[in-house]
């Protein structure tokens, strides 16, 4: 039953923190709408053009037809770095725009007290707030002519203080005073007194704590401005930090995660292949991948250091084992996500099994493949200060770890944007390379005749009615160039009869790319057909001679 009450007082310090929350948010979502609404307004207002492709939201099935706009990029980043300045007083924002800042200056409040015997008597206390780092000179105070003695107390700002009342009073909590109410206001443990600048709350012991108005504004060693963090930066890439250069962190650290990820990458997308294509493999592998992929690296951390000591083959066997569940399920999910009626093509149009891997399997399951990297890549990035707990000397998760020791928020933080920095660097190179090599992805089903020379013809085909490349499916030889020349492409035309749905572009000089598109049919068993007898017309000995 215990266990029962905990958990519902947990739920609700989190439900009573997302309320608190929620504010925050709404604020930010409105930013970003707003934001929306302005652009478009000045669009336009700039330019009036509105085509299909500038109305154009999502086309399914073409992943092109929504991109990243660059000026809402750009809007983003200036927005939280306004964010950020606004509430830690920012000299590179106006002051404008700066939050409420914690209160600095003098107030005073008095309290109402009774002794044992039901005597009442007040007294004044005047509260100074200072700067951190400051030693202000503390008031002369008058201490009156009651039982109850004025007093001062000196808190530093974005602080609180316990006021011990009764020290220099006549009569004390001991002899049966106590304090009934402030500023005329009752008070009680759990019921506090919001004065101007400040709350008075009672402690379970009698004391009055004082707590000045923090304002909305970060201290920072919970939150450093930005050219606190920038400051930092210059220091410590002209003088290193703890006898090695910043590009010394930067680059151990990149290390191990590249390192880590290539050696999970190496052995996932096999192991990956193997379950996708075969049952048994499956079956043996799959309680184990589904076993480790959901246990946290940060869990591994002890029986690592237990296994192989606190050497660097114990961080790169960390980032390998985050790395290597995630490839393989990608590997797995590209190879099982691969449609059926393309390999039931290939192999009508005479492919073999190698061909079938190597030109339909494979360039299939690569943008799942990918996938899987960057997001392997984003949990080796995460991973790596762990990593470097285990004894590190070098790199940006032991500058993170050892600067939290001594409470440097700013190095911490500089930290945190480096590695988010070269994080997203990294996944800009990963797409990049998705781009390059898998032009494919996100396009629909088409088919293509891809050559390098006229002596040989790359079959690509899958269900993109724009036209779009995708992966080779097989890779036939023909009987000559003539007879593509002769047979698909009559003489002074570059395409067929429209009645026969088949168009064919081949460049002048090699490699030539010979294009089918066969949009208005699916890839059904009725086209699967219609290919045979395409195989059948253009590459039978018979028909050739």
């Amino acid at each position: 039953m215990n266990i029962f009450i905990d958990l519902l007082s947990e739920l609700i310090d989190v439900l009573s923190t997302i309320l608190y929350a929620i504010p925050y948010i709404a604020a930010y979502v409105l930013l970003i709408v707003l934001s929306l609404y302005l652009w478009q307004f000045f669009g336009r207002q700039i330019s009036s053009k509105k085509d299909l492709g500038s109305l154009k939201t999502v086309t399914f099935g073409d992943a092109s037809a929504v991109s990243s706009n660059g000026v809402a990029s750009l809007v983003s980043i200036v927005a939280i770095i306004l964010i950020w300045g606004s509430f830690t007083g920012s000299k590179i924002i106006p002051q404008f725009m700066h939050m409420p800042s914690a209160f600095q200056g003098e107030f005073s409040f008095t309290y109402q007290a009774t002794n044992g015997d039901g005597i009442q008597d007040s007294a004044e206390v005047i509260v100074l707030v200072h700067k951190g780092g400051e030693k202000p000179v503390s008031p002369e105070l008058q201490e009156g002519l009651g039982w109850a003695k004025s007093d001062v107390l000196v808190v530093q700002s974005q602080r609180s203080k316990l006021l011990i009342w009764d020290k220099n009073d006549k009569y004390d909590r001991k002899a049966g005073s106590k304090i009934v109410s402030v500023n005329n206001k009752s008070i009680e443990y759990g019921s506090p007194v919001i004065i101007e600048n400040g709350r008075i709350a009672l402690t379970q012991k009698g004391t009055l704590g004082v707590v000045p108005d923090k304002g909305w504004q970060m201290e920072p060693i919970w939150l450093p401005a930005p050219e606190g963090v920038w400051k930092r930066f210059i220091q410590i890439f002209s003088e290193g930090y703890k006898n090695y250069d910043l590009a010394e962190h930067l680059g151990f650290s990149l290390f191990r995660v590249i390192i880590g990820f290539l050696m999970g990458a190496m052995v996932g997308i096999p192991l990956g292949y193997a379950m996708g294509l075969n049952n048994w493999f499956r079956g043996w592998f799959d309680p184990i991948v589904e076993f480790m992929r959901p246990v946290p690296p940060l869990a591994l951390i002890p029986l690592i250091i237990i296994w192989m000591g606190i050497g660097e083959d114990a961080k790169i066997i960390l980032l390998f084992l985050a790395a290597l569940w995630i490839m393989a399920i990608a590997a797995r999910a590209g190879v099982s996500g691969v449609t059926i009626s393309k390999v039931h093509a290939a192999y009508c149009l005479g492919a073999k099994k190698w061909q079938i891997m190597r030109f339909v399997i494979i360039p299939n399951s690569l943008p799942e493949i990918f996938t899987g990297a960057r997001v392997a890549m984003g949990v080796c990035w995460g991973t790596v200060v762990a990593a470097e707990l285990v004894a590190a000397e070098k790199g940006v998760g032991m500058m993170i770890m050892t600067a939290s020791k001594f409470q440097q928020t700013d190095i911490v933080i500089l930290g945190i944007v480096l590695i988010g920095v070269v994080g997203f660097g990294i996944d800009l190179l990963v797409r990049w390379t998705e781009r390059l090599l898998v032009p494919w992805k996100g396009k629909g089903s088409s088919f293509y005749f891809l050559s390098t020379n006229y002596d040989h013809i790359n079959l690509l085909f899958f269900g993109n009615p724009l036209g779009a490349i995708r992966p080779a499916v097989a890779r036939f030889p023909v009987q000559s160039s003539k007879f593509v020349s002769e047979r698909v492409l009559p003489a002074g035309s570059n395409q067929v009869s429209p009645s026969e749905r088949l168009k064919v572009v081949m460049s002048d000089k090699p490699p030539s790319l010979y294009f089918c598109n066969l949009t208005p049919l699916p890839l059904t068993i009725s086209g699967i057909s219609l290919m045979g007898k395409i195989n059948t017309f253009l590459f039978s000995p018979t028909t050739a001679t």
